[in-house]
């Protein structure tokens, strides 16, 4: 982040199947291309961006007098890393009132696409031959880090894409860099015989340096590991596309079973107890069956399923490292985009009715949540001149989903704290300040708006008289869910089949 009296740079780095976390806007009544709806623990509100910033290049193209659909473009083409210049909102309304020439920058200038062919650092998987990994280690004095030295060519770490002087920065995932010598070497001893290192040469140390960018995984190029995922493309055949997708007993994700011969499946290469990562380029590791079995519905007669088998995940979760990285950095479609893209966005949320809402419970919600690696999973918007906070961008599958967080719910209070008057960033800072685990009391604005009206408090005794009504119910036919899992067709015996659907049954018989 470099910080001036005019534009501020901004260089933004996304994880891969993660987002920028903030919403490029273009709305009425308001000039430039606006930065809206940021993220808490965003990349770009942990890089500095505010509500309401004007952005002016983007990877050093000036942007501000482009259209917004072009900017957009800007952006999407990017790839996991993007450099913004930005001027904040005051600022850039009083340089149009002045008529300044917002192109004359005094920053320095950013080449555009520097991000995109920046280095990056590398993975690389070591498996131990009779001679050990075929590598030293070295740290000099007064230098921080631990070194690569001593790599016997032909050797294991040689294979691997290991050089001389590259800087060790991972052990499976875990970070070193603020290790001692003795503590990595005992690190590497204790890992056995296959080891994931994350590395850097000298060319990308002296850039990220450069540029202030922590070094993880999300960053890495993944063309020196031995074993890969597989992008498969396939098209729907007379019969389907002849594989059973499931999920197994004691195992996480969705994998594929009884693939029938002669299938589109098995013509491209799909194996057995294959893990579907993405469908259509949708990362699916927090989606539920359904979700999978209907994003490939979605594609009607082609699907592109992105897949690994056992080794290769075994490989990729000892380093910790996410399977969309090689996504990312392998398919030649662009992916798609990192951020909300709103044209001529309304003033206020509209709401939306469905004709299924006959009787409306008049209560609010109570959402309970955990910090996972894609965050809260939604955005908090506010108007501006307009007491009140709601919710936008709530993520399918992610932790605010889970807790029933709904698009443009209204929010009541934050970890028991009331923002209804509060500004923006004051509701901002108090979820920042919870750390890892969030509590909000929102409201669907339909309910938010008839409580007001009939004079009743929204607190969380609302919620807790209805939970206290409904705990005698917990155990009864209509709310308690079992989830059985299916058995293959080709292992079910019928009589267990009989017996599985029985039990089956018994759960959901009134």
């Amino acid at each position: 982040l470099t910080s001036t009296k005019g534009p501020k740079v901004i260089c933004l780095t996304k994880r891969p199947g993660q987002t920028f976390g903030f919403n490029l806007r273009l709305e009425h009544g308001e000039e430039g291309h606006l930065v809206r709806g940021l993220e808490m623990g965003g990349p770009a509100e942990l890089a500095g961006m505010k509500d309401g910033d004007r952005i002016l290049r983007v990877n050093g193209t000036f942007a501000d007098s482009l259209p917004h659909s072009e900017v957009v473009d800007l952006v999407r083409n990017s790839g996991t890393s993007v450099t913004f210049h930005l001027l904040g909102e005051a600022a850039y309304k009083q340089a149009k009132e002045k008529g300044v020439d917002l192109s004359d920058s005094q920053t320095t200038p950013v080449v555009n696409g520097e991000a995109k062919h920046s280095p990056k650092p590398k993975l690389c998987y070591l498996v131990k031959s009779s001679s050990g990994f075929g590598f030293s280690l070295c740290s000099v004095k007064g230098k921080p880090g631990v070194f690569m030295t001593e790599v016997i060519p032909g050797g294991a770490a040689d294979r691997a894409g290991i050089k001389l002087q590259d800087r060790l920065v991972e052990v499976n995932g875990d970070n070193i860099e603020n290790r001692i010598h003795d503590e990595v070497v005992a690190k590497i001893k204790m890992a056995g015989s296959s080891i994931m290192f994350l590395l850097v040469d000298e060319e990308a140390d002296r850039f990220y340096k450069s540029k202030h960018i922590k070094i993880g995984t999300w960053e890495a190029t993944t063309k020196h590991l031995p074993l890969q995922p597989r992008i498969v493309d396939m098209t729907k055949g007379s019969d389907g596309y002849g594989f059973v997708l499931r999920e197994e007993p004691n195992m996480t994700g969705h994998f594929v079973k009884n693939i029938e011969r002669g299938s589109p499946a098995e013509r491209e290469g799909i194996k057995e107890m294959d893990r579907v990562v993405a469908v259509n380029g949708k990362e699916v590791g927090n989606c539920n069956h359904e979700m999978v079995v209907d994003l490939i519905k979605k594609g009607g007669n082609k699907c592109c399923l992105f897949v690994m088998d056992r080794e290769t995940d075994k490989m990729y979760q000892l380093g910790n490292v996410s399977p969309m990285l090689y996504w990312e950095e392998n398919n030649n479609t662009n992916s798609p985009p990192s951020y909300n893209e709103a044209v001529m966005y309304p003033s206020l949320p509209q709401s939306s009715t469905s004709f299924e809402e006959k009787e409306e419970v008049l209560k609010p919600k109570l959402c309970r949540m955990e910090k996972t690696a894609q965050g809260y999973g939604f955005h908090l918007n506010g108007i501006q001149g307009v007491h009140g906070q709601f919710i936008r961008n709530v993520v399918k599958g992610g932790a605010a989903d889970r807790a029933g967080m709904e698009n443009n719910d209204i929010v009541v209070e934050v970890n028991g704290v009331n923002v209804e008057e509060c500004s923006h960033e004051e509701a901002v800072k108090l979820i920042r300040d919870s750390g890892d685990t969030l509590e909000m009391l929102v409201a669907k604005k339909s309910v938010y708006d008839q409580l007001k009206a009939d004079g009743v408090a929204i607190t969380k005794m609302l919620v807790l008289e209805t939970l206290y009504a409904q705990v005698h119910k917990t155990n009864s036919p209509e709310t308690k869910k079992t989830e059985i899992p299916e058995e293959p067709r080709a292992e079910s015996p019928a009589g267990s089949e009989r017996q599985r659907v029985s039990k089956a049954h018994s759960v959901f018989t009134l």
